[in-house]
C-alpha cells in the first residue's frame, strides 16, 4: 500500500484559454496507443479524473488527475496507470474509489498496487453480503475482487484473464483461454436484488475483427456462488437509480444495463424478479463492431441535484433523458437530446456544469485504417481533454434523426411479438415492413400508451410477400413503446426511422468567420501534425494557398495556451511534409455525385455542393478523411462534413452528413480535445476560435467536433444517374438520401417511350432492398417528386424498365 498528502507533482498556475467549452492545458497525455478518459468523479471539493491505455493491465504512464476548482490540473504522485474506467463512492467508508485509487473525503489518496489486483479495472459494486467493509472490482478480463474497504486488501474471487495468459505464457490476447464467460471485452459491473451484473460488449476471433453482425458480448449475473448468462448480446452500461453509490435500496430497486446489437440499441431492466428488454433506435453506428472496442463506457448517471434527479443516458452517439422510476411495470420516460460526435468516456455534473471526459486523440488508430486517409500517420502522442457546458447543452447539439430494426431479414414465429421499440419522442416516424416469406402476412402494431405494459392495436398492415410496406404514424398515434406481431411465421424485416427536423438550420454560426471561403484564391492553410516525444504540442506546416497551389511559409508549433509560434525544425517540418500530404485521388468526383470505392469495393455515392469544390478537391487543396476521434472519422468532401464509422463497424455505408458549407478547409486535426482546422482568410481576426502567429503568416481555427453542428444543415444535389446510359433492371449504385430534411427528385430519360423507374431503398445500411414506389416518366417529360417530411431511408438508388439514358436527380435543400 501507499499513501501520500495533497502536494503535486505538477500544478498548472497560469490563466487559461478556453475554448468551446475546452480548457487546452486540462489535457490529458499518457507514453501509450490511446489515452482515454475513463472517469470523471467530483469529490473532496475536486473533480477527479484518470486515464487509460488500451490493454495495460499491470501499470502505464497514465494518471490520476486532481482539478481543482478553478480549473488547476494537479497530476497525483501516486499515479500507476493500467486501462481504468472503474469509480464508485462507497458512503459507509467515506471514499471514492476510483481506478486503483482509494480517495478518502480529505483528499488523501491510497493504491492498490497492480501486483496484488492486475487487470484491466472497468467496474465497481456494492458487496452482496457485506457492503459496509467491502466492495468489488471488476476486470475487463473477468477478474473479480473482494476489496477490504479499510486496509484496501483484495481477495481473488475469480483471477483474471491476462495473469492466466502470463503465466501460461500466452501472448496477452483479450480472450484468455478458460474464459469465464461468454465475450471477451468486459464493461459494467453494479449489483442489486442478490446478484452481482457484469456486462461484456466484445467477442475475440479473426471475424470479430471485420464483421459488426455477428454474435458478441454478453450480460451476465452472480449470486455469490455461480454465474447465470442472462442474454448474449454486446452490453456496456450496467447501473441503477443509486448511480455510483449504489441503489439505496438493493432488495427492490431495478437494475439498468444497455447494449446493442446490429439492429438498434439495447436496454434492460431487472426488477419484480426478472429480465425485461427494450429497444432504441441509434443515432450513430460508429459505435459498432463485434470486438467492442468503438464503444468505450456509455454511462447513465444523474446529473441533477440531491432534492431533483435528473438521469443522463449516453448511447450509439446520442443524449438521451432517462427517467430515475424506469422499470418494466413503469417504463415511460425516456426521450431524446440530440446527437453528438464526441467519444465520451464518462461525464459528471460539477459547478452547475456538465463535464465531459473524451477519448479524443489515438496515437494508434487501431483497426480504423482505409484507403480515402491515404498513408496518414496518427498523432505523435495520444491525448484526451475534458469538455465543460453547459446544463442544456445535451438538448442542443445535432438533429437526432435515428432508426433501428425489431427484425433484420430473420425468420418470425407467428403472433410472437417483438421486443418494444422506443416510439415517443420524435415529431415524425415511420416504418419500413419487408415481407421476405412465400404469403401474404398481417402485420399487427400494438403501442404500450403510458409505459405500463399495458398495450393496445394502433394499427394493422397486409405485407404481400416480397412487397415492401412504407408506413407513417400520425401524431394522434401515441405511445411510448412498439411491438410487432405476425399472422404467420415468414422471414421479415420492420425497421423504424425518427425524423428530427427542429435542429436543422440554414444559417451559420459566426464562430466560422474568418475561414476561407471559396471565392477566395488567396488565403492561409498548413499541414498538421499532433508531436510526439511528450513535446505536447501542435506542428504546423504552415503556407497559403494562392492561385491553385499551396506555397509553404514555415514551420510553426500551437502550444498549450494557444499560442502559435515560429519554430526552426527542419526534421519535424520534412515529417509533415511527407507522411501528412494531402493524399490524391481518394475519391472520384463526377458530373452527378461524389463516387467512393471502399475497402470492401463497394461503391457509394454521394451528394454534390458547390461547382467549386471539384476544382478545388482534383487540385488536392482539401483534406479529405481523418481521424479526429478515437476510432472513427471525419469526412470533408465537396462541401459536407460527414460522420464516418471505422470500416469493421461497416464503414460507408453507415455515413451520417452532419453538416454543409461553402468552406476551403485546407487541414483539419485534433488537439486536447479540440477540432483545429487551417484554411483561414488572410486578413482573419485573432478571437477565442481563431489564432494567428506573431508574424501574421500561420493561423488555425479551434472549437470543439461538436461545434459542426452549427456549421449549417446538410444540403446538396446529385444522384446516381445523369444522362447515363442505363440498361433494363439494373439498379443503380447506392446514393445517401438519410439526414436531409427537404429532398426532391427529378426522372427523364431519352426513350421514345414512357419509361418506368423503380425507387428503392435500404433504411438501414446492411439490410434488404425494398421498393418504394414506382414511377412512370413519359417520353420527352421530366417527372418531379417531393419525398414528404416523414420519408427516411440511409440510401436509395433506381432501375428502369428498358435500356435507355436516363436521369435520377435528388435535390436537398
Amino acid at each position: 500500500m501507499s499513501a501520500a498528502t495533497i502536494s503535486p507533482l505538477f500544478a498548472q498556475t497560469e490563466k487559461q484559454p478556453f475554448i468551446s467549452g475546452v480548457y487546452p492545458k486540462l489535457a490529458m497525455y499518457n507514453n501509450e496507443g490511446e489515452c482515454g478518459t475513463g472517469a470523471v468523479v467530483p469529490w473532496a471539493n475536486r473533480l477527479w479524473v484518470i486515464t487509460y491505455a488500451p490493454h495495460l493491465p499491470f501499470g502505464s504512464s497514465d494518471k490520476l488527475y486532481e482539478i481543482t476548482p478553478d480549473r488547476k490540473q494537479i497530476v497525483r504522485p501516486e499515479s500507476i496507470g493500467g486501462t481504468p474506467a472503474n469509480r464508485m463512492i462507497h458512503t459507509e467508508s467515506k471514499q471514492l474509489f476510483i481506478g486503483p485509487y482509494a480517495i478518502d473525503d480529505k483528499g488523501k489518496v491510497r493504491v492498490i498496487p497492480w501486483e496484488i489486483m492486475p487487470g484491466r479495472h472497468t467496474g465497481n459494486a456494492r458487496h452482496l453480503t457485506d457492503p459496509a467493509n467491502k466492495i468489488y472490482y471488476g476486470t475487463m478480463e473477468e477478474g473479480f475482487y473482494d476489496v477490504d474497504v479499510k486496509t484496501l486488501k483484495p481477495t481473488i474471487l475469480y483471477e483474471d484473464g491476462n495473469v492466466i495468459n502470463k503465466r501460461n505464457k500466452a501472448s496477452a490476447s483479450p480472450n484468455p483461454p478458460g474464459e469465464l464467460l461468454p465475450g471477451a471485452h468486459g464493461k459494467g459491473l453494479y449489483s442489486g436484488q442478490g446478484v452481482m451484473v457484469f456486462s461484456n460488449n466484445g467477442e475475440s476471433g479473426p471475424k470479430a475483427l471485420t464483421d459488426f453482425d455477428i454474435e458478441a458480448g454478453s450480460l451476465s449475473e452472480w449470486d455469490g456462488k455461480s454465474w447465470k448468462v442472462v442474454r448474449r448480446n454486446q452490453f456496456v452500461e450496467v447501473t441503477g437509480p443509486g448511480g455510483i453509490y449504489g441503489n439505496k435500496n438493493p432488495d427492490t430497486d431495478p437494475i439498468w444495463a444497455t447494449g446493442w446489437d446490429h439492429k438498434s440499441v439495447l436496454l434492460g431492466s431487472r426488477d419484480h424478479g426478472k429480465w425485461s428488454f427494450y429497444r432504441l433506435p441509434k443515432a450513430s453506428h460508429t459505435y459498432d463492431g463485434a470486438h467492442g472496442w468503438n464503444t468505450e463506457w456509455p454511462r447513465i448517471r444523474d446529473v441533477g441535484t440531491a432534492a431533483k434527479p435528473d438521469y443522463l443516458m449516453t448511447m450509439h452517439g446520442m443524449f438521451w433523458h432517462f427517467p430515475g422510476t424506469f422499470n418494466s411495470t413503469n417504463s415511460a420516460g425516456i426521450r431524446p437530446g440530440s446527437a453528438y460526435l464526441k467519444v465520451v468516456g464518462d461525464f459528471t455534473r460539477w459547478q452547475d456544469q456538465l463535464v465531459f471526459g473524451g477519448d479524443d486523440s489515438a496515437q494508434k488508430e487501431f483497426l480504423n485504417k482505409r484507403k480515402a486517409k491515404g498513408a496518414i500517420e496518427g498523432p505523435g502522442q495520444s491525448n484526451s481533454n475534458l469538455w465543460f457546458t453547459s446544463l442544456q447543452k445535451p438538448d442542443q447539439l445535432g438533429p437526432n434523426t435515428a432508426e433501428g430494426a425489431v427484425w433484420i431479414s430473420e425468420n418470425i414465429e407467428k403472433a410472437k411479438a417483438s421486443e418494444p421499440f422506443l416510439f415517443a419522442g420524435w415529431k415524425h416516424r415511420m416504418a419500413w415492413i419487408l415481407n421476405e416469406g412465400n404469403a401474404p402476412v398481417t402485420f399487427n402494431f400494438e403501442v404500450d400508451k403510458e409505459g405500463k405494459n399495458q398495450w393496445s392495436s394502433v394499427k394493422t398492415i397486409i405485407a404481400e410477400p416480397g412487397k415492401a410496406v412504407y408506413i407513417v404514424f400520425d401524431a394522434a398515434e401515441k405511445g411510448e413503446w412498439i411491438r410487432v406481431t405476425g399472422n404467420n411465421s415468414t422471414k421479415a424485416t420492420v425497421h423504424f426511422s425518427y425524423t428530427d427536423t427542429d435542429r436543422f438550420t440554414k444559417s451559420v454560426d459566426p464562430m466560422f468567420n474568418g475561414l476561407a471561403t471559396l471565392s477566395g484564391t488567396d488565403y492561409s492553410a498548413g499541414l498538421m501534425y499532433g508531436l510526439g516525444d511528450n513535446r505536447r504540442a501542435m506542428g504546423l506546416l504552415a503556407g497559403k494557398v494562392s492561385k491553385g497551389k499551396f506555397e509553404e511559409s514555415g514551420y510553426y508549433e500551437l502550444n498549450a495556451d494557444m499560442k502559435l509560434e515560429k519554430k526552426e525544425d527542419a526534421k519535424t517540418a520534412s515529417f509533415i511534409r511527407e507522411k501528412f500530404v494531402l493524399p490524391k485521388n481518394v475519391v472520384t468526383i463526377d458530373e452527378s455525385s461524389v463516387v467512393i470505392v471502399d475497402d470492401l469495393d463497394r461503391r457509394w455515392r454521394l451528394p454534390l455542393g458547390s461547382a467549386a469544390f471539384t476544382q478545388k478537391t482534383n487540385s488536392n487543396l482539401l483534406r479529405v478523411v481523418r481521424e479526429v476521434a478515437t476510432e472513427r472519422d471525419l469526412m470533408n468532401v465537396h462541401g459536407t462534413f460527414y460522420e464516418l464509422p471505422a470500416e469493421n463497424a461497416d464503414g460507408f455505408a453507415k455515413i451520417r452528413p452532419v453538416s454543409s458549407h461553402q468552406l476551403s478547409v485546407y487541414d483539419f486535426a485534433s488537439y486536447r480535445g479540440l477540432l483545429v482546422m487551417t484554411g483561414l482568410n488572410n486578413d482573419a481576426k485573432a478571437g477565442e476560435h481563431i489564432i494567428k502567429s506573431a508574424d501574421g503568416r500561420a493561423s488555425v481555427w479551434a472549437g470543439t467536433i461538436d461545434d459542426l453542428w452549427k456549421l449549417g444543415k446538410p444540403t446538396g444535389q446529385g444522384g446516381p444517374w445523369k444522362d447515363a446510359s442505363v440498361k433494363k433492371d439494373i439498379p443503380s449504385d447506392a446514393y445517401l438520401i438519410g439526414f436531409y430534411d427537404k429532398r426532391k427528385l427529378k426522372l427523364s430519360h431519352d426513350s421514345k417511350q414512357p419509361v418506368t423507374f423503380k425507387v428503392q431503398v435500404e433504411p438501414v445500411g446492411h439490410g434488404p432492398w425494398m421498393t418504394y414506389k414506382e414511377i412512370v416518366v413519359p417520353a420527352g417529360k421530366t417527372v418531379d417528386y417531393t419525398f414528404p417530411d416523414s420519408f427516411q431511408s440511409r440510401w436509395i438508388r433506381f432501375s428502369a424498365d428498358q435500356d435507355c439514358k436516363a436521369t435520377s436527380w435528388l435535390i436537398y435543400e
